[in-house]
Order: structure tokens, then C-alpha cells, then sequence
């Protein structure tokens, strides 16, 4: 006799009713009730076995039913979507810890108990749970980061989306491993490629106007767009496995590179008071229905919060850029003010070797003048003694 316990595995009918076990089987009988049954000799039934136990006394032999349980009478069969949904999941954690290749069809069934004609049934195989995964985890982390994108400033935008990306990673590790499994971030190919490629077009937009306001080029927004992203998704997969520090502080310090610049780091970079403590949600997972009062009061304090919040930021990188022009054109007095020092110098430095070669030219033209005039006096001496007369100093010489 089958157990009527047993809970009936959903989407395998034709599997479960043409196997050996459902084909040798009796039909199924009606539960027996708590009391003892009689059954006649010369044999009973087993109660755990459906089998017949020869009499040993002959006469009519009571025996005892196994009463239903509680638990077995709570058990339901699953429902089309209850059964998908379990195979989802199960498929995500398995794809994750072995990726696609290493995960079979037998293992998805075992661990979800049922044959393997469910999973065909459902999904045609494992490459339509995968497909399904990779899609939820795709439109899962673009919704958080257009979500991030979605604020008015443009350090805001840039603070919510690393947060956003870091925030991913945090409560959905398996997913963000399975994405990053057997694609990575700068190959340029695969479906992690194509995310990041849809993220740095968003990215590039929102540069492209900023540039536009600061003068720069717009036309490298794009370049720019894919050194911002790349640079923040390849940090997310080092911080998926070390998680440290705090995401927080790791968004604080990815935004200190890219918005100040090796050159411009700051020591202790914090996140904004804008995007301190926020907490994104997919899209899927924002209540759809109307805010209450107390909520649009919330919602109207919190925007007045970010607006103040980003006036603040506004006059406070408004007073740091008056600063570096102030620091900048005080460098630039310092630098005309050393090469006017060093000028001077080296004029002074020309004028003493002009004088010292005027000296050498003066003590040059006396020694000449000196030698000139030792020569006229020998030579009136010469004159005055004659060719006849010896010189001074050779008479008495015989």
C-alpha cells in the first residue's frame, strides 16, 4: 500500500504514474481510523508494509494502523510557481558556488528533491534557470544604480552609485558571483561586460553635462564614463571577498579618486550627508501604494534636507575653488617673484664678471704700458752710449 503521507512531487504526473513503484503498487485505500481494525484469518495486513502476515492463532487477528501525523497531514503539493521558484533559487546558489559548467541538470533535481523531468519541464534545462538568474541579478543591480543616478548633484550621483554597486554586492554575494563567475569586468564580453556597459551610459550623460558646465570637452565623457565604472565594479570584486572596511567607507574613498584626483586626495574622505546611512531598493521591491500623510511629510523633509544639503555642498566646493584660485595665484606671485629674484641675480651676477673682465682688461693694458715704457728707457740708453761706447758695467773689464 502506498504511504498516504507521502507529499506528491509537483510536475513530474506522467514520471510518478508510469514509474516501477506506481506500476506495482494497489491502489491507494482510504486512511484507516485510530482504532484497531479486524481482519480476517488466515492472514493480516502489515500496516507499515501493505503486506499479508500469516495467522499464527487462526482466528481473527487485530492489528494496528500507524496514525497520520501532524506534520505529514501539513504537507502540501507545490505549485507550478512555488516549484519554479524553488528551482530558481536553488540553481542560483548552486551557479554561484560551482558556476554554470560545473552544475548539472541531477544536481538541481537532488537538491530540490524531485526527477529530473521537473526541471526539463519547467525550464528545458539548466540553461533556462541560468538565463532566468542572470536576468533578475542584471535588472536587479541596474535599478539600484539608476536609482543612485536618479540625484540632482552630480558628487551625490556618483557617491549613491558606488554605494549602490557596494550595496549589490553586500545582500546579493551569490548573485554578484555568479556575474562575475565566468566574465570578467574588462574582457569585454560576456553579460557582466554588457551591465557595465549599460551602467557607463548612464554614467556618460551625466558627465557628459557636467563637462559642458566646467568647460571640458564632452565628446570624453564616454572615456571617462568607462574608467568610472570599470575602476568601481573591479573594486567591488576585491571588496566581495575581503569586506574591508565598511562599504560606506570604501564608496567614501573610491569618490576621494575620482572626484579629487591622486593629487587632490583627502587624507579622511566621509561620504555627504545626502548619502550617509541610505539604503536603495530594486524597483520591484518599492511599495506601489499610496503614501500616507505622515509619509509625504517625511518625504517633503527629506528633500528639503537634500536640498539643504547640497547648497551646503555647493557654497562649500564654491569657497574650496575660490580657495585654490587664491592658492593659485598666490603661487603664481611667488613663482613670478623667484624668477624676478633670480633674475636680478643673475643680472648682478653678469655685471660683476663684466667688471672683473674689465679689471683683467685694466691690469693687462698697464702691464703692457709698464713693458712699453722699460723698453723706450732702454732703448734712449742704448742711444746715448753709442755703438762705440761699452754698456754700464763693462768697463775695467781688461
Amino acid at each position: 500500500m502506498a504511504d498516504p503521507a507521502a507529499t506528491p512531487v509537483e510536475g513530474d504526473g506522467w514520471a510518478a504514474a508510469h514509474s516501477p513503484a506506481a506500476l506495482t503498487a494497489s491502489p491507494p485505500a482510504p486512511p484507516p481510523p485510530r482504532a484497531a481494525l479486524a481482519v480476517p484469518a488466515p492472514a493480516r495486513m502489515s500496516a507499515v508494509t501493505g503486506g499479508a502476515v500469516p495467522s499464527q492463532g487462526g482466528g481473527p487477528q487485530r492489528v494496528m494502523m500507524e496514525p497520520v501525523s501532524e506534520s505529514s497531514r501539513s504537507r502540501r503539493r507545490m505549485t507550478g510557481a512555488e516549484r519554479r521558484e524553488q528551482l530558481i533559487q536553488i540553481g542560483r546558489t548552486l551557479f554561484a558556488e560551482k558556476g554554470f559548467d560545473g552544475t548539472s541538470v541531477e544536481e538541481i533535481a537532488a537538491s530540490a528533491k524531485v526527477s529530473k523531468p521537473v526541471v526539463y519541464e519547467h525550464f528545458g534545462g539548466k540553461e533556462g534557470i541560468y538565463a532566468v538568474v542572470i536576468d533578475r541579478e542584471m535588472q536587479r543591480l541596474l535599478s539600484l544604480v539608476t536609482q543612485a543616478l536618479s540625484a540632482s548633484h552630480a558628487l551625490v550621483k556618483l557617491e549613491r552609485a558606488a554605494l549602490a554597486l557596494l550595496q549589490y554586492i553586500e545582500e546579493s554575494s551569490e548573485g554578484f558571483r555568479i556575474l562575475v563567475r565566468d566574465s570578467h569586468a574588462a574582457s569585454g564580453t560576456g553579460t557582466f561586460a554588457s551591465l557595465i556597459s549599460d551602467i557607463a551610459s548612464q554614467v556618460e550623460d551625466v558627465l557628459a553635462d557636467e563637462f559642458k558646465e566646467r568647460g571640458y570637452d564632452p565628446k570624453l565623457a564616454p572615456m571617462y564614463a568607462q574608467m568610472l565604472v570599470g575602476m568601481t565594479a573591479l573594486t567591488g570584486q576585491w571588496w566581495l571577498d575581503v569586506r574591508r572596511p565598511r562599504r560606506e567607507e570604501v564608496a567614501a574613498h573610491l569618490v576621494n579618486l575620482s572626484w579629487n584626483g591622486l593629487t587632490g586626495l583627502n587624507p579622511n574622505p566621509t561620504l555627504t550627508a545626502a548619502t550617509r546611512g541610505r539604503i536603495l531598493a530594486p524597483t520591484s521591491d518599492v511599495r506601489t501604494a499610496r503614501p500616507t500623510e505622515r509619509e509625504l511629510k517625511e518625504l517633503e523633509k527629506a528633500r528639503e534636507r537634500e536640498l539643504k544639503e547640497q547648497e551646503k555642498l555647493r557654497r562649500e566646493q564654491e569657497k574650496a575653488r575660490e580657495r585654490e584660485q587664491r592658492e593659485q595665484e598666490k603661487a603664481r606671485e611667488r613663482e613670478l617673484r623667484e624668477q624676478e629674484k633670480l633674475r636680478r641675480e643673475q643680472e648682478k651676477a653678469r655685471e660683476r664678471e663684466l667688471r672683473e673682465q674689465a679689471k683683467l682688461r685694466e691690469r693687462e693694458e698697464r702691464e703692457r704700458d709698464r713693458l712699453r715704457a722699460q723698453e723706450a728707457r732702454l732703448a734712449r740708453t742704448a742711444d746715448r752710449l753709442g755703438p762705440d761706447q761699452p754698456e754700464p758695467g763693462a768697463a775695467g773689464g781688461t
